[in-house]
């Protein structure tokens, strides 16, 4: 290996290189070759210098010392013609981490800035980071190369000191009001983490630029009629190519339109993070135009569904109305995992109550039929988003009540006790209307077999013991419990205890009113005969007296205790219970950025979210925004004209720039076209013939004055001197003749 790397053939060194190479990235040991492999970054073959360097970067805090050997080589490369070398030298000494060269980084990246090619440029700006890593205080030297940098006009030069500056400074927006319009203009063109650096930047200033201002006459274009939307499958409107941007700032409607076609990027991260800044910063009409794109994503890779469908969910609960139409979307495959069925069955819930009847009938039916599966996990998902369904919409709510009801005779368990959970929660909601359904279930409480689905029809027995005074079912039902009371589970004997001391409380309040009523009527009180109730209460508590668990017999001395005092029993075991609400589980996501792992992880347990999570900032408030001059950039009259003019069409700007084309004196055809008419043309020429008339009359006055001056001249010669003139005169009018 010694002798390859030290050969003078450079096609022996660059085999070493690869060997050493592939032996580093196998974890083998390759610091022994550290001087070998360093001596040969003089090398002028471009590839052997690209091996040098990536050894160089991994080992260099290994062997600072004999780092810093090659510095002076580097440096010299940072002068060489070629571009690709210059950039290659400048990230390679930025990524050497040795805190003693970071004035040399700072001055190499001084030297990038100003260099002609954008590929070096490019390189300085991603090393700004490294160095500021090294050595934070050379900060206020790099915050200016940034400065300069965003200026750039090479889109991918910008995009990387975006990225320099939210690492550096991101609250220096007063670095970012010149660039502003430049940036929303090059975003189109740069690669895709440049895009994301750049999205959050424009949203981070936006909030701080641009004061939210109110939309109370625009606010009624953006709900539209539910009915309406689901036609609308594509998302096309009768107002197509109109966006309202009532309220809004010019330079932040720009940016809003600006980024608009990064929804057809190939990178999801980059439609999530243009929806982002539609929810954040943007208006309802915006963020219906995103809503094709997200969905767009559930055709990606299982992983990439999941974190699009996380982000869907987050949009669907500010924005329900706008995904009804995309509701078949939604609907659960069967390859799905379970992460992925989760989220599609929450978002079809959310939906639900937005959607038109037939949309309703879709999501029941295929509710119903995974209620219905194998999967245990799915059909308790299947069954609480009936629930959910039914508490969202209350006009289908004895349907759903319908189907959970054929689902309590189930031979599935988890089935039956899920249902029978929805089902108490859909009866405390209107417990008067639902006596029946109680009696129903009572009915079937022998078929029940699940511990927790017997546990949950007597609590509902026990809650309506109230009803109907003595016809009621409750006795009956304690006392057809009371018979196999030693076979119960644990959770069953809990809610017959209970069941049996309200059934007893009721028995005492009812007995107070009689005994309340015969006083006043100064009736002779008649000791009557010991009630059944008040048996089946002391039978209760002779069975829970030898039960072999003590927290049973402690809720039964607690009872006993409690009773005692009729009134406070009465407060404290017949209180009306509030109505229990099953929010979406994606409820605790709520107010998190999109795109962020702390809406995928729902916050990792804290209400501020995972560690490194930062919120965008509030909303400035008017009249402390900066001054929209400072936006405009140099030359702003003529960059103001040129925004103007973006919204021009086509052949608009073809007849101005015709009409601004100085007329040409050349004879050149085609030139000045459109600048002269066919009389300035007539006039030009009688303008010519004017001229070669005034010209031939001074060379005849010459002549004359030249035969004055010599002998005296024959008659003949003045016979051929009018001659003359006369033949000069015919070929004038020749001349003129030709031309007309």
């Amino acid at each position: 290996m010694r002798k390859l790397l030290d050969s003078r053939n450079d096609r022996d060194v660059l085999e070493g290189l690869r060997r050493v190479i592939a032996m580093m990235y196998r974890n083998h040991k390759t610091l022994p070759y550290f001087s070998n492999v360093v001596k040969n970054v003089a090398s002028p073959n471009l590839e052997i210098k690209k091996l040098v360097y990536i050894y160089l970067i991994h080992h260099a805090e290994q062997e600072p010392d004999l780092a810093l050997l090659s510095i002076n080589t580097i440096q010299k490369s940072l002068s060489d013609t070629n571009p690709q070398v210059r950039a290659l030298a400048l990230k390679t000494m930025s990524g050497i981490r040795v805190p003693v060269i970071s004035q040399i980084v700072s001055l190499a990246i001084k030297k990038g800035v100003a260099d002609m090619s954008p590929y070096v440029r490019k390189a300085a700006a991603l090393a700004i980071p490294k160095c500021y890593r090294l050595d934070p205080s050379q900060a206020p030297s790099l915050i200016e190369y940034i400065s300069i940098l965003l200026g750039d006009k090479q889109y991918y030069v910008a995009g990387a000191a975006v990225a320099a500056l939210l690492e550096l400074c991101p609250d220096r927006i007063d670095l970012v009001h010149k660039h502003y319009r430049s940036l929303i203009k090059q975003i189109v063109d740069m690669d895709e983490w440049s895009q994301l650096a750049t999205l959050r930047l424009l949203a981070y200033y936006a909030r701080k630029c641009f004061p939210r201002r109110s939309q109370s006459t625009g606010e009624k274009t953006f709900d539209e009629p539910q009915n309406a939307a689901v036609d609308d499958f594509y998302g096309e409107s009768k107002s197509t190519g109109r966006t309202p941007t009532t309220g809004l700032d010019s330079d932040l409607t720009l940016l809003l339109n600006g980024i608009k076609p990064l929804l057809q990027s190939r990178n999801a991260g980059v439609v999530v993070a243009v929806t982002r800044c539609y929810i954040d910063i943007g208006t309802p009409e915006y963020v219906k135009h995103a809503t094709g794109p997200l969905i767009a994503l559930l055709r990606g890779a299982q992983d990439i569904q999941q974190i699009a469908l996380f982000n869907i969910v987050s949009v669907c609960l500010l924005r329900p109305a706008d995904f009804v139409k995309y509701a078949s979307h939604f609907l659960v495959r069967a390859t799905d995992p379970q992460p992925v069925w989760e989220l599609k069955l929450e978002i079809l819930t959310i939906i639900f109550p937005h959607s038109p009847i037939h949309i309703k009938s879709l999501i029941l039916k295929e509710l119903e039929h995974f209620s219905q599966g194998t999967n245990k996990l799915l059909v308790r998902e299947a069954v609480r988003a009936i629930g959910r369904c039914a508490q969202a919409d209350a006009t289908t709510a004895p349907r759903c009540l319908k189907l959970l009801l054929g689902q309590i005779t189930s031979f599935d368990g988890t089935l039956a006790a899920e249902s029978l959970t929805v089902i108490r929660h859909l009866i405390q909601q209107d417990a008067q209307g639902h006596t029946g359904t109680v009696v129903r279930l009572a009915k079937n409480l022998d078929s029940a077999t699940d511990p927790q689905a017997r546990a949950t029809i007597i609590w509902l027995v026990g809650e309506f013991s109230g009803l109907n005074g003595e016809d009621n079912i409750a006795p009956d039902v304690l006392r057809i419990l009371l018979k196999d009371f030693q076979n119960e589970s644990p959770a069953a004997k809990q809610q017959i205890l209970l069941l049996a001391a309200k059934v007893y409380l009721h028995h005492i309040n009812l007995k107070s009113e009689a005994e309340k009523e015969k006083d006043a009527e100064e009736d002779p009180s008649v000791e009557p005969d010991t009630h059944p109730i008040v048996r089946l209460w002391e039978y209760v508590l002779l069975l829970v007296r030898y039960d072999t668990s003590f927290d049973l017999r402690d809720r039964a001395r607690m009872y006993r205790a409690l009773l005692a005092v009729p009134q406070l029993a009465t407060l404290m075991l017949l209180a009306e219970k509030p109505a229990p609400q099953a929010p979406s589980p994606s409820e605790s996501r709520k107010g998190f950025i999109l795109g962020s792992s702390t809406l995928v992880l729902a916050g990792g347990g804290g209400i501020h979210g995972i560690q490194g999570y930062e919120p965008l900032p509030d909303w400035v408030e008017e009249g402390m925004q900066p001054d929209p001059r400072l936006r405009e950039p140099e030359g702003s009259a003529v960059s103001r004209y040129e925004v103007q003019r973006e919204s021009l069409p086509a052949s608009q700007r073809l007849d101005d720039a015709a009409k601004s084309v100085a007329p040409s004196k050349t004879n050149g055809a085609g030139e000045g076209v459109g600048a002269k008419t066919l009389d300035d043309w007539l006039a030009e020429e009688e303008e010519e013939e004017t001229e070669e008339e005034t010209e031939e009359e001074e060379t005849t006055d010459e002549e004359e004055e030249d035969d004055d001056d010599g002998d005296d001249d024959d008659d003949d010669d003045d016979e051929e001197e009018e001659e003359d003139e006369s033949e000069s005169d015919d070929d004038g009018e020749a001349d003129r003749l030709v031309k007309g």
